[in-house]
């Protein structure tokens, strides 16, 4: 069965990778972690910030990765399970996670931080060069 393009307007050319972008985060989304996004205060002159917040109580630093990969930013995280314990109950599981943000064009990553079993990453979101160009009409006779 194939899938109608929600980008479909005539109005709407060369978005085809847009349309990839939304495939892929469909597909990658199971809930877990979970996470939060703000939007957070703007600084004179610096460009408007957002905040991804998961949340990955169990996890040490060195069980996290957090990289950008083209357009798009992606946190891993690995946990081993413990062989040493004897469990009653297991409530709480050890397991690997994969959660990918597509990132617009100029976004970039200010930095990361551990804290209280949440992850915190804050981005910036430059405002965008307007640029309006005239196109020379050629006229043919």
């Amino acid at each position: 069965m194939s899938r109608v393009p929600s980008l479909s307007s005539p109005f709407l050319l060369g978005f085809d990778e847009i349309e990839r972008a939304l495939d892929r985060v469909v597909k990658g989304a199971d809930g877990y972690p979970p996470y939060n996004i703000e939007r957070c205060g703007r600084d004179d002159g610096q460009p408007e910030r957002l905040r991804i917040t998961l949340a990955v109580a169990g996890f040490t630093r060195d069980q996290l990765d957090v990289t950008t990969e083209e357009n798009q930013l992606v946190i891993r995280g690995r946990q081993q399970d413990d062989k040493t314990r004897q469990y009653i109950h297991r409530g709480i599981a050890a397991r690997h996670f994969q959660r990918t943000f597509v990132l617009a064009d100029g976004m970039y990553v200010i930095g990361a931080d551990l804290k209280n079993g949440l992850l915190s990453i804050d981005l910036a979101r430059p405002e965008p060069e307007r640029v309006v160009k005239t196109i020379a009409i050629n006229e043919h006779e």
